[in-house]
């Protein structure tokens, strides 16, 4: 079966992304007259991304958002330092950049 060995994720993904995805997934139901949902189009994607062993594109991308993350974290802990015992403010990513090909 194909989901004997699963296990459960949370993503946090920035909501062009999300609307992207539910494109893929409205237009992946309209060519094979199937429900399809966003959960199957991402799981492909993700499938399809790691098969890419060594892609520049891939890791362009995981290299931008692992800065992105560090430099969040960074500002979260210079203000919470700032405040004194206060919890880190609520900070945004920035969205991903597009490559030209897209």
């Amino acid at each position: 079966m194909m989901f004997e060995n699963k296990a459960k994720v949370l993503l946090n993904l920035p909501r062009e992304v999300l609307d992207r995805a539910r494109v893929v997934a409205g237009e992946a139901t309209s060519r094979l007259k199937l429900p399809v949902s966003v959960q199957i189009v991402v799981r492909a994607l993700l499938e399809e991304g790691l098969k890419r062993d060594g892609d520049r594109k891939v890791f362009a991308n995981i290299e931008e958002q692992a800065r992105t993350v560090r430099r969040i974290r960074s500002l979260a802990g210079r203000e919470r330092g700032a405040d004194s015992g206060q919890g880190p403010s609520r900070l945004r990513m920035a969205p991903a950049r597009r490559s030209r090909s897209e």
